[in-house]
């Protein structure tokens, strides 16, 4: 009596299987990987990093003029509309009849490039302090 166990058709070819083989190699790279890390000594410097402290608001803000660029080419001073021609002459009286003259050149949120550094050097050369809005505002607002 034979007893037959299997395919008996003949001997089975041989398989290298892949994926045990990927599996190793992984777990090789990541010891290493995590190796080669924890060699590197990572070495600092302290560094006393400044604070930021918010700006000394002014005692009175009743004497800071907006001047407004707006996109139509058309100036605004404390909400009145004015010519750029009319700019100079404005700051010049200002800055004679303010103790401390500051002014806070804004623009509407499509006014132009050239008018807003055009008003910026207005100012500049009539030797007032200046500020920038970063924030849009309405026309004439």
């Amino acid at each position: 009596m034979s007893v037959s166990f299997g395919n008996s058709s003949g001997p089975r070819k041989a398989r290298i299987e892949i994926i045990p083989l990927i599996d190793v190699i992984f777990f090789l790279l990541a010891t290493f990987v995590l190796f080669t890390l924890s060699l590197n000594k990572i070495q600092s410097i302290p560094v006393d990093l400044p604070q930021a402290t918010a700006a000394p608001r002014p005692a009175s803000d009743d004497d800071t003029v907006i001047l407004q660029v707006s996109e139509t080419g058309t100036a605004y001073w404390n909400r009145d509309p004015i010519s750029f021609d009319d700019i100079p002459r404005r700051l010049l009286d200002y800055k004679a009849t303010t103790v401390n003259p500051r002014v806070l050149v804004s623009g509407d949120d499509k006014a132009r490039h050239g008018d807003a550094v055009l008003a910026l050097d207005e100012v500049r050369k009539a030797g007032i302090t200046v500020s920038i809005e970063t924030a849009a505002r309405a026309t004439g607002r």
